[in-house]
Formats: structure tokens, C-alpha cells, sequence
């Protein structure tokens, strides 16, 4: 662990928390939108301990997680699209709180946050069992195809816990509306993930056999 690792990891933990507040809070007109707070703690709170567990235990996969400089123009545009898509998305649903558009029960919350917290815990056990993740697409020196696990179901499995993930945000903060939103997810993924197998398949050796023997991308029986 270095210091000028745990500063970016800091800044860019409260940059996260402050840019999400403020495309929640201040669209909705107020601090006192429940689903608002319970998206927040079930983000940040998980996201703050998987932090310092990697920081003391692998800072090398904290360093690599908080490198999103992307090298393929391809995904500088996926990047881009899904960063939109969770500005509108977050800003929809703060309108929807303040306005009343359609109410949905607390308990469609509630449910949605338990389904966001076990994905949680999925994208967790990917972390485990692949140390090469990074939030660019390439390869690194000494990588190797990792096809245990959940890497033997299928073949991304992170991006099966991600789909999980942002497509139960918008029911966590109650908004039928922000969920339009969040339906351009999965197509933007499939995008990146199409790249990432070309890139995969061209620099990382016993790709190209993995694929043959991991049949589905991300979805098993499906795709």
C-alpha cells in the first residue's frame, strides 16, 4: 500500500459519494427521499469495506480497479454511454420522487436493495477469484485465463453481477421512469463485451480454447 494510492482511492470514493448526492438529492428538492438514502448506503457503504480489504490485502487489484483510462476507442464510447445513461437515470429518479409520477411500495425498495446487496456479494466473489480485473480493457504481463469458479459458467461473470446491479438501482430509488433509463444497460454491455473477447482472444494466450470450452458470455443457456 502507498500513500499516493490511498489518497486517489479516498478522493475518488468522496467524488463518488458527492456527484451521486447531488444527481439524487438535488433533482428530488429534497434531503428527505428515503430510496435516495438506501441506493447511497448500500453503494458506498459495501464499496468503502471492499476498499480497505484490498488496499491491506491486494493494493495491486485496488490500483488496477481504479484505473478507467481506456486504450480501445471502442469502449471510450461505452464508457461515455454509460455514464450518460446513469446521469439521466439518477436525475430522472429524483424528479420522479419530487413530482409523484408513479409511486411504487417501499417494499419494491427494500426487495431491490436485497437483490443489489447479493450481486454485491457476487461481484465480490469475481474480485476473489480473478486478480487480472480491471475497469479498462488489456492485457498485463503474466495474465492467465482464469476458468474456475464462476469463470467456468460463464465467461463474465462480473458483468452478469453489474447487470443485476444497475438494473435493481432504479427500484431501489422507487422509480418505474429511471428504469427506461437503466434498460439501455444491458445493450451498452453487450457492446463492450463483444470488444473485450476481440481484444481477449487477440493478446491473452488459451482464449480462444476458453471460449470453446465457456460456451455463454454472461447469461447461461442465453448468451
Amino acid at each position: 500500500m502507498t500513500f499516493k494510492l490511498f489518497i486517489q482511492a479516498i478522493l475518488k470514493f468522496a467524488l463518488g459519494v458527492v456527484l451521486v448526492g447531488a444527481l439524487i438529492f438535488l433533482p428530488a428538492g429534497t434531503l428527505a427521499f428515503a430510496g435516495g438514502w438506501l441506493l447511497m448506503g448500500i453503494l458506498f457503504i459495501p464499496m468503502f469495506i471492499a476498499g480497505i480489504v484490498m488496499m491491506i490485502f491486494n493494493p495491486s487489484l485496488l490500483a488496477s480497479r481504479l484505473d478507467a483510462k481506456e486504450k480501445e476507442k471502442e469502449q471510450s464510447v461505452v464508457v461515455k454511454l454509460s455514464g450518460l445513461m446513469f446521469i439521466f437515470g439518477f436525475v430522472l429518479a429524483g424528479l420522479d420522487f419530487r413530482f409523484g409520477t408513479l409511486k411504487l411500495p417501499f417494499a419494491v425498495n427494500i426487495a431491490a436493495a436485497v437483490v443489489f446487496l447479493l450481486a454485491y456479494v457476487l461481484y465480490a466473489e469475481v474480485l476473489r477469484e480473478n486478480t487480472y480485473l480491471s475497469r479498462s480493457i488489456k492485457v498485463v504481463d503474466g495474465q492467465k485465463v482464469i476458468s474456475t469458479g464462476l469463470y467456468g459458467i460463464v465467461r463474465h461473470p462480473m458483468y452478469f453481477a453489474t447487470l443485476l446491479l444497475f438494473m435493481s438501482i432504479p427500484f431501489v430509488l422507487g422509480s418505474l421512469i429511471s428504469f427506461i433509463v437503466f434498460l439501455a444497460y444491458p445493450v451498452i454491455i453487450s457492446k463492450r463485451i463483444k470488444n473485450e473477447e476481440e481484444v481477449l482472444t487477440r493478446e491473452l494466450e488459451g482464449y480462444e480454447e476458453y471460449k470453446k470450452k465457456v460456451k455463454y458470455r454472461m447469461l447461461p443457456f442465453i448468451w
